[in-house]
């Protein structure tokens, strides 16, 4: 079964362009924070990376999240869509000094923090402005997420977070250090994870890093376990919700939070993933010796997934109902890679025909490039059309 487009309001766009079904987001939104507000002390952040369309995140700060901010740039779009500074988190391995300053000029609530060298130039920066930076350091807990090799963030070889071996020592050192406060410890293992036995295990090393804590009478104020919740590529229509029920309940029974403690949230891809939608249109189709192609007017620029992850987009072809054929589909980018689907079944195409590339919302729009001199995609909200 195909999405249902408003293809008469589709149809006088420019392509290629981002549609977002709004409706479809704040009913993600809904049950993010119906699930969540079942287990207290819950607190959800978006992870802004996933996708910074103004109209998008205007709608995720009315439904009451957070952010979680991997840029200087996130921390300002944040702000300007409203996003109270007291919920941002600001993550990251290279945080510049303008950066860490933006941070601290806003009050947000927590900097992550991946290095000792980075926290040195916090509380250097923090002194200059006679200000405290709240800190969470974030660990890497060896936990294999069962996901894209380059997608996976939570082992020991990962550019990402400190080793577990060094946390007493980096906490200890932070106590010495009169601009900086310790207030929670942050994990993040990788993305697109559809095993909850993936959450279950971060949950069992959290247990066993809190015990240690504890052994040396240190205790923090919250817990920030990442996001990594997936979504299904395979089925967008049957599936157009994650599975936020399975993943909040996992950690309600399998993390073990002490009397207080506040347990930290940041999805991205599985807020706003299936809302999004790469529309283009059928420029040419070509038919080769072994293989036809369907040459679209969108490429890599506008969509780069499949090209760096080698990711799976379900695509329909919204003006045809006539019978099955099958095809490479491809963009107009001078490089071998610009390929978005090989030897996919489609109602037959012609010229002009609509596409969609969907499950988009997650690491489209914001990851798109002007390479090859192309023009931005523009994003459009369905209840704005």
């Amino acid at each position: 079964m195909k999405g249902t487009f408003p293809i008469d309001k589709l149809e006088r766009i420019q392509t290629p362009f981002y549609y977002y079904d709004a409706e479809l987001l704040r009913q993600t939104l809904r049950t993010i924070t119906d699930e969540a507000q079942k287990h207290e002390g819950f607190c959800v952040h978006y992870a802004v990376k996933a996708n910074a369309n103004p109209r998008v995140l205007r709608i995720i700060r009315e439904a009451g999240l957070g952010a979680d901010c991997v840029s200087g740039g996130e921390i300002e779009a944040s702000i300007r869509a409203g996003f109270p500074s007291s919920k941002i988190v600001y993550a990251g391995v290279g945080k510049a000094d303008w950066e860490i300053n933006l941070g601290l000029d806003n009050d947000i609530f927590c900097f992550n923090v991946e290095s000792i060298p980075e926290l040195e130039v916090i509380n250097q920066l923090a002194q200059q402005k006679g200000k405290t930076a709240r800190v969470a350091f974030r660990l890497n807990p060896n936990v294999g997420a069962h996901t894209h090799a380059n997608i996976t963030t939570g082992l020991a070889e990962n550019k990402f977070g400190i080793d577990m071996r060094d946390m007493l020592r980096v906490i200890e050192e932070a106590k010495q250090m009169s601009h900086i406060k310790v207030v929670g410890l942050h994990f993040h293992i990788g993305s697109q994870i559809l095993d909850m036995g993936d959450f279950e295990a971060l949950c069992n090393r959290v247990n066993e890093l809190q015990l240690e804590l504890e052994r040396h009478r240190i205790s923090v104020e919250h817990i920030n376990v990442g996001g990594g919740l997936g979504i299904d590529y395979q089925h967008p229509n049957r599936v157009p919700v994650p599975d936020f029920k399975s993943y909040f309940d996992t950690y309600a029974k399998k993390l073990k939070l002490r009397p207080g403690q506040t347990l930290h949230f940041e999805l991205g891809r599985a807020v706003v993933g299936q809302c999004g939608t790469l529309l283009t249109r059928a420029l040419y189709i070509k038919v080769g010796s072994v293989k036809q192609f369907c040459i679209v007017d969108a490429g890599f620029t506008d969509l780069i997934r499949p090209a760096l992850y080698q990711a799976y987009h379900k695509i329909e072809n919204l003006s045809s109902e006539e019978p099955n054929e099958t095809y490479d589909v491809v963009g107009p980018i001078c490089e071998s890679t610009d390929v978005f689907a090989k030897q996919i079944d489609l109602n037959r195409c012609h010229r002009g025909d609509l596409l969609a590339i969907r499950s988009a919302g997650a690491y489209g729009e914001i990851m798109a490039s002007g390479y090859n001199c192309r023009h931005l995609p523009q994003g459009y909200m369905s209840d704005e059309l």
